[in-house]
């Protein structure tokens, strides 16, 4: 299933032709060596913006600038917000990787069949703001914590695993860069590969150790996660697709919503 949706994610970006990534060195550990920077250079060296402007991507981006970055900050989602998200999931539910997971997803019945009910549940599953721990107030929704990234107590940075906002913020200069993270069982990171593990700081927060695809569509990310989420119990699930032997770890937040999920990457595999 997941192979299917790779193969159909036609605005996937080409490494080495449309973003090129500057690996440098290998960050150090999570435990207190965090402010040592294997990395002077920036992550991304290029990305051709023009992507930018393809219908999901512009949705997407649209979206990033919508949330308060501190947990415990109250989310107020204003009409033009919600605007956005609605534009973004009408923009993704009509490019093929998004019909073919909710075909799936029907035929699993784990979703209406009524586009309108499934994209009510994919509201409620990403973008219904909940209490994350220690708030008592609706602070954050799965959209704002894997795609836009949270800060908790302003030094330590949560979620954050799209590679969009990662580029973006870079520019920015919000975003420094400190290597990329291999724990002693995962395979050495490749410039020319889609996922990643690394390490950086973010405003005045660190993200010891996050891992993120890079270079797929917004609708890929959004259909992967969404069919890992409704399709099983478990925190993890292995998939395995292209090039790519990889662990979705998808936690939930009270069955109803996603509290977070990201790639991890297993091993290589032969090119078929």
């Amino acid at each position: 299933m997941v192979q299917e949706l790779w193969d159909n994610d036609i605005n996937r970006l080409k490494p080495g032709k449309d973003y090129r990534i500057s690996l440098q060195g290998k960050a150090g550990d999570s435990m207190g060596t965090s402010d040592i920077d294997r990395a002077g250079s920036p992550l991304f060296t290029y990305v051709n913006e023009n992507i930018f402007k393809k219908e999901t991507f512009l949705a997407f981006i649209s979206l990033l600038d919508n949330y308060e970055s501190d947990t415990g900050e109250p989310e107020i989602v204003t009409p033009e917000e919600e605007a956005e998200n609605h534009k973004f999931l009408d923009s993704i539910l009509q490019t093929q990787t998004m019909k073919i997971a909710h075909k799936y997803l029907v035929e699993k019945k784990l979703s209406p069949e009524n586009e309108t009910e499934f994209k009510a549940q994919l509201y409620r599953i990403w973008f219904e703001l909940y209490a994350r721990r220690g708030s008592s107030r609706p602070d954050s929704s799965g959209f704002e914590h894997v795609f836009v990234g949270e800060t908790r107590g302003g030094r330590t940075v949560i979620g954050f695993h799209n590679w969009i906002q990662l580029y973006l913020q870079e520019k920015l200069g919000h975003i420094d860069y400190k290597g990329y993270s291999v724990n002693a069982n995962s395979p050495q990171p490749d410039e020319n590969k889609h996922i990643l593990g690394l390490q950086f700081s973010w405003k005045d927060g660190i993200k010891p150790k996050g891992s993120i695809f890079i270079g797929v569509s917004p609708e890929f990310e959004f259909a992967l996660y969404t069919l890992c989420f409704l399709n099983s119990p478990n925190e993890r699930v292995k998939v395995q697709f292209s090039l790519y032997d990889v662990e979705i770890v998808c936690h939930h937040y009270n069955q109803k919503h996603i509290g977070t999920t990201f790639p991890v990457l297993l091993k290589y595999l032969n090119p078929k």
